[in-house]
């Protein structure tokens, strides 16, 4: 077993970090969440909460791409962390990455971040219509949306639960991304790249003509163009989500 990692620069206590991957399978630590494809588990460090998210084994195929043609999905979210940090775009502090290589290729791999206390997600303006200053939060979300695109960054899981939303004082909000591991970097994006980087976040119409209002604000391009673009987007990626939805319950019914 072959074992790489990183620290960030920040690290002072790295054998700590190291027991809690060494340890990461026994009651050592709390689980955060419900783990459906990835496993994360908290852990006190010196009084600071860290979070460890350890990532679902990779396939033949993907162990063998992700130790000799890819970076793992730890290290990308180590390293997409840093760079979104450089760029003073919000997320949670990069600590550690680790992976272990079998024969095989890559086995096992962990990304380890500060645990970030949040009030709410993108989630719960889309789950719940009239949640305190509804409007407002999603208005800087999109100005924050309008702020990555300029630098070129494009969030590929630019979806509902992968940004944490934290109330300040006089009505302003921060945002922190999460789950990093598939993004681009541009030098410039064009007005479809932007425009479809919202689909995933909702289906409501009346968010989306609330959304391209802002956007509006900011972006040369007329209103109506925008919400046009990003409405279609949206209604393809809804109805291909729904189309793959529906091929898995064919195929758990055949299995079954």
């Amino acid at each position: 077993m072959t074992i790489k990692f990183m620290f960030s620069k920040i690290v002072k206590n790295s054998k700590e970090i190291l027991t809690f991957i060494k340890e990461f399978n026994s009651d050592l630590g709390t689980v955060f969440g419900n783990g459906d494809r990835n496993v994360i588990k908290l852990f006190d460090l010196d009084g600071q909460i860290v979070n460890v998210k350890s990532f679902k084994i990779p396939n033949i195929v993907n162990k063998i791409a992700y130790k000799y043609f890819r970076k793992s999905k730890a290290k990308r979210s180590f390293e997409y962390a840093t760079l979104l940090l450089q760029n003073n775009i919000g997320t949670p502090q990069p600590i550690a990455y680790f992976e272990k290589f079998n024969a095989f290729g890559l086995r096992d791999s962990y990304y380890v971040s500060e645990h970030l206390e949040c009030d709410l997600t993108f989630r719960e303006l889309v789950e719940i219509p009239d949640y305190p200053d509804h409007d407002n939060i999603l208005r800087q979300f999109v100005k924050f949306t309008f702020d990555l695109h300029e630098k070129g960054i494009e969030f590929l899981d630019h979806s509902p639960g992968n940004t944490l939303i934290k109330k300040e004082t006089n009505g302003i909000y921060n945002f922190y991304l999460v789950d990093l591991n598939r993004m681009n970097f541009h030098t410039a994006m064009d007005f479809d790249q932007r425009m479809k980087n919202f689909s995933r976040l909702t289906p409501k119409k009346e968010m989306i003509a609330v959304i391209s209002n802002e956007y509006a604000k900011y972006y040369s391009e007329v209103e109506k163009n925008i919400f046009e673009k990003m409405w279609g987007y949206t209604l393809q990626f809804q109805n291909e989500f729904l189309r793959k939805k529906k091929l898995k319950k064919k195929l758990k019914f055949w299995k079954n």
